[in-house]
């Protein structure tokens, strides 16, 4: 999480004061990530994340908060935005959507835990599982809005990010944007079923603890890459992470199959779902290796920021052609 947007504290302390959470105490710069500005912010009252928003407006960004708030209310554990109390600070009394310094602006709740970058099945049963139900939740989600980094963006990204590619790589994501095309205009890829997702699901968007002895799943966060798209996507994004070698890129067999048992325990794969499954897996590899490329050759200026290396989903993707990182549902 980058920053891009210095803000200072004597900024901060008014709005979350409107949002009737107290006086600010402290407020940190978060690293990690690339799209938002982000801080850690501590009141006398509790934890939360302020962020400010790099590129989304204040046109698409009701989609993503109240998104966050209809699976809060829905058991789903993600942050929750919080709405002001008073007009102030740039803000409506109700608002969930705010501003500071120019920059559309929200406040969650910070979870508790920590993530998990070397994960088990068992972190891969609950995430698998907590997915599956997110889905379930979204169903009747009334607002719709497209996933931003679909396959439109992929087709004008691509003429984009190609002369940074050696021919081989050129060849490789040229044959694979032409691939998802013509699944993308299949009978059974219109058939799949659709929702919400957050199509960013990584190791270091959910959190975990297991101060009991026992792990518990405390949240899902980073909505702001969601979007309507298929499901199947969402499921194809995680095993992409959650169950890969990370020097090859390679399927961990069990923890993939722990995954998968434990989403369809809780909503079984359709026959099209099944069929298409080793598609969106290639296509949740095509859409990270087009995004690293462009945020590696293409930055933005940044305090704090680390860009990802996209050859990381290079070897994903090639290996994706030739293997599927799932057993058969």
């Amino acid at each position: 999480m980058a920053v891009y947007t210095e803000v200072s504290f004597d900024e901060a302390a008014p709005l979350l004061q409107s949002l009737g959470l107290g006086q600010l105490q402290t407020i940190d710069a978060c690293s990690g990530g690339i799209e938002n500005t982000n801080y850690f912010v501590d009141t006398d009252q509790g934890r939360y994340v302020l962020t400010l928003f790099e590129r989304l407006g204040f046109e698409q960004l009701p989609f993503y908060l109240h998104l966050m708030k209809h699976l809060a209310q829905r058991g789903i554990p993600v942050p929750e935005p919080r709405a002001a109390v008073t007009t102030d600070a740039g803000s409506l009394a109700g608002d969930i959507l705010h501003k500071l310094k120019g920059k559309p602006a929200a406040v969650v709740d910070r979870l508790r835990g920590r993530s998990e970058l070397s994960p088990s099945s068992a972190h891969c049963t609950a995430v698998g599982d907590m997915l599956a139900r997110m889905h379930l939740a979204g169903q009747d989600y009334p607002r719709q809005q497209a996933n931003l980094r679909g396959l439109p963006w992929w087709n004008e990204t691509v003429p984009v990010v190609l002369p940074y590619l050696n021919p081989e790589q050129a060849s490789l994501i040229q044959s694979e944007l032409a691939y998802q095309n013509h699944v993308a205009a299949s009978s059974a890829f219109h058939a799949l079923p659709r929702g919400p997702v957050h199509a960013d699901l990584f190791r270091d968007n959910v959190m975990f603890d297991s101060e009991d002895g026992r792990l518990h799943l405390t949240g899902f966060f980073d909505f702001y890459f969601a979007g309507w798209d298929t499901l199947l996507f969402d499921i194809g994004v995680s095993l992409n992470d959650w169950c890969v070698d990370p020097d090859t890129g390679a399927c961990d067999v069990s923890r993939s199959a722990a995954f998968m048992a434990a989403y369809q325990a809780v909503r079984p794969l359709t026959g099209q779902e099944r069929s298409l499954l080793p598609a969106m897996e290639r296509a949740a590899a095509l859409r990270f290796w087009i995004s690293r490329l462009w945020d590696f050759h293409l930055p933005r200026e940044a305090a704090l920021l680390q860009a990802h290396d996209p050859t990381h989903f290079e070897r994903v993707l090639r290996q994706r052609v030739n293997h599927l990182c799932s057993p058969r549902p």
